[in-house]
């Protein structure tokens, strides 16, 4: 069974697609480990990097050549000062020059060298093969970026498995009906059993550290779109709109860091109407600095990074002024959990199912969290995620100019605020009255990917990214 650890759902990257960008950096990285392993890195002529598919006919909206050249340079993701991704592309750019792994100064023509081919590769929308010349010779090799930042190599025994983790948990969970079955044997909640897998691996202090790590990176992304203004980069002159919302909502209670801005929003109004602004606002903040090539995390994917920071968000400033990393643990936890079950039964692509696979699920994943940390049974919890995709159902992926701008942005507040209503139904429903189970809506939205015409699928090229032109922006 495929074995997908919270973490793995999870993951710290730099934006605007996990996919398209964070996915090809990872290949690029396993690109130069490979040369290394084979001692033929400080042996490399030239490279060169056809892109296929999705990834070629959004790629320059999503930065892809950006992120190749990073991975390709030894930059990590995680780590990289965010200011010095555009000085690192612009230096290969002027010199013609690209230092593979810092060990190898090679002459790059990045016009010439990166090259976008319209046409797919069978195996998944999302190719990249990266050539390495060594004097007379070529070493050749073939990426598939799956969603979430997972990269696959095609393998002719797993060609219809995406086998990307493989480990062992004492609780192996494919299917959500195997999850409750786990919950009502231990007589664990579902965080608690998903707590019990991570620590097959991790100590319990490797757990926690991690986890608040990548809540410091929500939060402080949270703060930091929330605290931006000005528009947006790529030619669609988005005008950020987290700002301006912030700077209507906030109250008198000063703050110098992202922790005091949390007291601050507490003391704040909190009617109906604000409790969707704030709502909406976390989730744009995210994902506009996600569009400036800033740091987000994952969840599953960068397009849909703003969905589970603003529900968590709502739980500590609106609903639980007492809530704490106890409950920020659970809630990331129960969060990775059902992302795995729709990334092994489904996609987490939007160039495979469409931005049901990335929106869609983010809800899902928000929604049983919340509905974990406001009482729900595990029964519920499950109910909380059906809801939530069950209504993301068909949803196209259409982004404009190829950017993960419009619609992409907005998409993230509406998936927050129906990830909150999911979490809400699920705490009154009876789970013997549900009449569609988990595990069915999994497979549905599987059906539906497939059943998709390829042109709303990530592409550019149908939707909204056609119906609206760029002179009307």
């Amino acid at each position: 069974m495929e074995c997908i650890s919270v973490f793995d759902m999870l993951k710290i990257g730099i934006g605007p697609s996990s996919s398209h960008t964070l996915g090809p950096w990872r290949a690029a990285e396993q690109f130069i480990k490979e040369l290394k392993d084979s001692n033929n890195l400080k042996e490399v002529q030239k490279v060169t990097i056809n892109l296929y598919g999705s990834l070629s006919l959004t790629g320059k909206g999503h930065a892809t050549d950006y992120a190749i050249i990073l991975g390709l340079l030894g930059a990590n993701p995680e780590t990289i000062p965010v200011n010095d991704i555009k000085k690192k592309v612009e230096n290969v750019k002027s010199t013609n020059k690209l230092n593979l792994n810092g060990e190898n100064l090679i002459d790059f023509y990045f016009e010439k060298d990166i090259k976008f081919k319209k046409s797919f590769l069978p195996f998944h929308a999302n190719g990249i093969t990266f050539i390495a010349h060594i004097k007379s010779d070529k070493i050749t090799s073939t990426f598939y970026s799956i969603g979430g930042g997972f990269v696959v190599k095609k393998e002719r025994k797993n060609a219809k498995k995406n086998f990307e983790i493989k480990c062992s948990f004492p609780y192996p969970i494919e299917k959500g009906t195997e999850l409750l079955e786990f919950c009502k044997t231990l007589n664990k909640s579902i965080s608690e059993v998903v707590l019990e897998n991570e620590k097959s691996i991790r100590t319990e202090s490797e757990i926690d550290h991690e986890l608040k790590r990548i809540w410091n990176v929500m939060l402080e992304c949270m703060y930091t779109g929330c605290h931006t203004e000005g528009t947006l980069p790529g030619g669609l002159n988005v005008r950020r709109r987290a700002y301006d919302m912030h700077q209507k909502l906030k109250g008198i209670k000063p703050y110098a860091n992202p922790v005091e801005w949390i007291y601050s929003i507490r003391d704040t109004e909190v009617k109906f109407r604000q409790i969707i602004k704030w709502v909406s606002c976390f989730a744009l903040a995210v994902n506009e600095v996600n569009a400036s090539l800033g740091r987000v995390v994952t969840a599953p994917t960068n397009g849909s990074a703003g969905v589970i920071p603003a529900v968590l968000m709502y739980y500590l400033v609106i609903e639980n002024h007492d809530g704490n990393f106890d409950d920020i643990k659970k809630f990331l936890l129960v969060a990775g959990e059902i992302g795995s079950i729709f990334k092994k039964g489904a996609t987490i692509s939007a160039a495979m199912g469409g931005c049901q696979a990335e929106i869609g699920v983010s809800s899902a994943m928000a929604a049983a969290a919340l509905c974990e940390l406001l009482g729900g049974t595990p029964e519920q919890v499950l109910i909380a995620a059906e809801i939530a995709m069950e209504h993301h159902l068909g949803l196209t992926c259409d982004p404009i100019a190829g950017l993960v701008q419009v619609p992409c942005i907005e998409r993230n507040a509406m998936g927050a605020i129906k990830a909150i209503n999911a979490a809400e139904l699920a705490l009154d429903t009876l789970p013997e009255n549900t009449k569609v189970p988990l595990d069915k809506v999994v497979n549905t939205m599987w059906e539906t990917a497939k059943d998709m015409n390829t042109k709303y699928k990530e592409t550019s090229e149908g939707g909204l990214a056609v119906g609206v032109n760029l002179t009307d922006c």
